[in-house]
Formats: structure tokens, C-alpha cells, sequence
């Protein structure tokens, strides 16, 4: 089991490096502490706003990385990585200046500079990361934007397991309590049980209450995925989803975080949030509405 689980994810880390992620085989250069790549997180800083990140370390000096990464760990446990991702933040020392750890693509037209920090966005996707300060429990993978993680995946191959092996091992190993990379909000951002036949994902680690909706094409109108004789049925995650244009459109615009009052009832009012990922069905109709609107507009 353990050969074919490695195969399986030998091949879906050779068809991302060759669309441009980088891939690490172990977990060397990790933070588990704060759930961060650090080496990515300043390679982006330093290569895409230069001025900000001068000002900073002049003022910071000898310690300026590790104030820097102490208060991105602090504005991710405030705003979480998606509002990090979308709105930036500042940092005393930065002369006022806003460090942004991504640039997404705009709706209509690139100028110069921001097809140059488009290009510069570092996705990277490391295999067994051991990201418990408790224990020694890793996960198979873990996807990461500029440093910041986004995504993990528990892999499985229908040979020996399935989907819900890895759907279990989410509920009963991966307890999120004072983990980062785990933690609603703070962490990644979605979490994919990922075998050869079948994908599920949630937005929320809750243990045992963990609640996993399809992430499957459907197959003539039924659950699961159309048989791929050329090689996985699941392939669409790295072939469709995982590609890096479309994986930045999906982080920059597809994920919501949605919050509802809800009156409880002793008649305080309490907010609930929940991340929204898109489905595979709703990705594939909103993509297919673009492309129809770029065909009437022309080239």
C-alpha cells in the first residue's frame, strides 16, 4: 500500500513541477510553528517590493526575517489567509507601505509590472510535512503560495484503499486544535482526500463531525468520475484545477468566506463563518460562461 501511495503521489508531483510548481520532496525548510515556507515568503517579498522590504530591515536590522515572519503569523491568526491573500497588511517599519503576498491576475489587461509580480508567484507543493509541534504526524501533501500554505491532500490509491481511508484519516489524525496548518481560517484553505477514482474536500477540520463534499466530474449522471483509460480518473485536479493559472483564479476570486448572524436561543446573536470552495460543476460552468463571453468580444 504504502509503494502504490507513493507512485500515485510521484505522479501527481511530476505533472505539477511541469506546469511550473515547485515540488520538495520532504519538508526541509518548513515552519511548523507558524505553517510557513519562509524561503518562499521572502523570495517573493524581496524580489517583488524591494523598497518596502529595504525599509523594514533597515529598521529591524539583524532580526528583520524574524519580526517579519512574527507578524505575518500574527495578521493570519487576525484575517486568516485568505484576507491576508486578498488585502495585504502592513508592518511597522515599512514606512507605511502594505506588503501584499500574492498578485492575482486583473479581470481585463496586464500592465508591466504586474505581469512581471504575476510571473514571480512562487507555488510550491512539499510532500510529508510534519506539521504537528505535538506528535510526528505528516501529511502527504501540502500546496503553498508565496510560502503561505493554501491546500493539503491526503492521497490514496484505490488498490489497496479508498476515499474514505483518507476521509478517516482527516477525522481521526489530523486533530486542527493549536495546529496553524489546520486551524479553520488560519491555515490552508481547503483539504482534498484524493485517490485514484475519486476526490472529496472540506473547508473546515472538526475531527469526527468533519464534513467532506464531492469534488467529482460525475460520470452519465451518477457519483464518482468517467473511467480515464489513459491513465487516473482523478487526474482533472492537477490537469483542470491545480494549474497554475487556474489555481490563482480560484484563490483569488472562487473562494468565499461567508459569515451569517444567527440568533441563538437565549436571543444573543452569534456570526458563523464558512469557507466556500467551489465544486467541480460550478468551477466548469463559471469557466465555460467566460470563454463564451471572450468568444463574443473577440480576440
Amino acid at each position: 500500500p504504502i509503494h502504490n501511495e507513493i507512485e500515485f503521489e510521484n505522479d501527481v508531483c511530476s505533472h505539477l513541477e511541469a506546469q511550473g510548481w515547485q515540488v520538495s520532496l520532504n519538508d526541509t525548510g518548513y515552519d511548523r510553528e507558524r505553517a510557513l515556507f519562509p524561503e518562499d515568503v521572502f523570495a517573493w517579498i524581496k524580489e517583488t517590493q524591494p523598497k518596502a522590504w529595504e525599509k523594514f530591515a533597515d529598521h529591524h536590522g539583524a532580526n528583520a526575517e524574524a519580526e517579519f515572519l512574527k507578524r505575518l503569523a500574527k495578521v493570519l491568526e487576525e484575517e486568516g489567509t485568505l484576507g491576508v491573500l486578498r488585502n495585504g497588511f502592513k508592518a511597522v517599519g515599512a514606512g507605511g507601505a502594505e506588503f501584499r503576498m500574492v498578485q492575482f491576475r486583473p479581470a481585463h489587461g496586464l500592465n508591466p509590472d504586474i505581469e512581471e509580480r504575476y510571473r514571480a508567484n512562487r507555488l510550491r507543493v512539499v510532500r510529508q510535512v510534519h506539521y504537528s509541534t505535538k506528535n510526528q504526524n505528516s501529511i502527504d501533501l501540502v500546496l503553498f503560495l508565496n510560502g503561505l500554505p493554501v491546500a493539503t491532500i491526503e492521497v490514496k490509491t484505490q488498490f489497496t484503499q479508498s476515499i474514505e481511508d483518507a476521509k478517516a484519516q482527516y477525522r481521526n489524525d489530523r486533530d486542527p486544535k493549536n495546529e496553524p496548518l489546520l486551524t479553520f481560517k488560519r491555515g490552508a484553505l481547503v483539504h482534498f482526500a484524493l485517490s485514484t477514482e475519486e476526490i472529496a474536500m472540506t473547508t473546515r477540520l472538526a475531527g469526527s463531525k468533519t464534513f467532506f463534499l464531492p469534488f467529482n466530474k460525475g460520470n452519465q449522471r451518477k457519483a464518482g468520475n468517467p473511467p480515464n483509460p489513459n491513465g487516473y480518473d482523478t487526474h482533472y485536479l492537477w490537469d483542470e484545477i491545480l494549474v497554475p493559472e487556474m489555481w490563482l483564479r480560484i484563490l483569488g476570486s472562487f473562494i468565499q468566506l461567508e459569515r451569517k448572524r444567527e440568533k441563538q436561543p437565549d436571543g444573543k446573536f452569534i456570526t458563523k463563518e464558512t469557507m466556500i470552495f467551489p465544486r467541480y460543476h460550478q468551477l466548469s460552468a463559471v469557466n465555460q460562461l467566460v470563454a463564451l463571453q471572450e468568444g463574443r468580444r473577440g480576440p
